[in-house]
């Protein structure tokens, strides 16, 4: 999808639409205090502060009612922030984000979690996640996943875990693909902070949905697949309209003439740690007997 082909427009000084989208009805999420009038506000008064400014194409596959799994990559700490923008956009809807459950052990944000219906995640054991998420969907409530589970350094995709599919599946409920593009360019795993006025650039693209039945490797490849097509476009679009780029740069792929670490190196990385988190683990266990 080419810059070329969109008239876009800016909506509330931080986001970038198509013109042709139009307004939609507050939903009845936007009255939660918590979430949208003080934690949605914050967010949105730290964009606007960094002048990031998001073009966010395809709000209108976000259902309007009822639940949704929203799936989308995941390259920098950001992404929990872009990947409430296009549900914000459709009514002042809310994200529910899976998270891993060492987050809510933590005093405060934990409560906060809590309030928000944000869902803990034990990676160890992601099936004791499926029941509560299900119960969120079928609670007309939309759900946000990273399949990567964690953040790509090479910022190509990784391996998708089939939960989202599943989940999907038995919960009857849309599967929407999303792909962000720029906000590892901000802050992402390794790099360096741009945390200032920096005036960055960020792309968030949504697919159609796509459908969870069958066998779930096969269609989580398909929904891999569309989540992979929204990041081609988000790209050309960030390059058409930005570029070009140094080469070398470390937040591009190698793919793209960049500098970050390959899959494969990435890849390792995340595995040693993995071994390390494992170490500290058996020797915190270790000290408690």
């Amino acid at each position: 999808m080419a810059d070329a082909s969109l008239n876009l427009k800016k909506r509330g000084h931080i986001f970038r639409v198509p013109a042709t989208l139009g307004r939609f009805s507050p939903h009845a999420e936007s009255r939660e205090t918590v979430y949208n009038r003080i934690i949605v506000t914050l967010a949105k008064q730290v964009l606007r502060a960094q002048g990031i400014t998001a073009t966010v194409v395809g709000v209108e596959n976000i259902p309007a009612t009822g639940g949704a799994i929203l799936v989308m990559n995941h390259t920098g700490y950001y992404d929990f922030i872009f990947g409430m923008v296009p549900a914000h956009l459709r009514g002042k809807r809310l994200v529910r984000f899976m998270a891993k459950k060492e987050i809510f052990d933590v005093p405060v944000i934990g409560k906060l979690m809590g309030v928000m219906k944000h869902v803990p995640v034990d990676r160890e054991r992601g099936a004791t996640s499926i029941a509560p998420t299900i119960e969120a969907l079928r609670a007309g409530k939309l759900v946000g996943i990273f399949p990567e589970a964690t953040i790509s350094r090479s910022f190509e995709l990784k391996d998708f875990k089939t939960g989202a599919v599943r989940i999907a599946d038995a919960a009857d409920a849309p599967l929407i693909p999303m792909a962000c593009w720029g906000s590892q360019r901000i802050w992402t795993k390794g790099g360096k902070k741009n945390l200032g006025r920096t005036k960055l650039p960020v792309r968030i693209h949504v697919g159609e949905p796509v459908d969870p039945s069958g066998d779930p490797e096969e269609a989580t490849l398909k929904l891999k697949a569309a989540v992979q097509a929204l990041l081609d476009d988000a790209r050309a679009g960030y390059e058409a309209e930005h570029g070009p780029f140094d080469p070398g740069a470390d937040w591009m792929p190698v793919s793209m003439g960049g500098g970050a670490p390959t899959l494969e190196e990435a890849n390792r990385m995340d595995e040693e740690d993995r071994a390390a988190k494992r170490a500290r683990r058996e020797a915190k266990a270790r000290g408690k007997r």
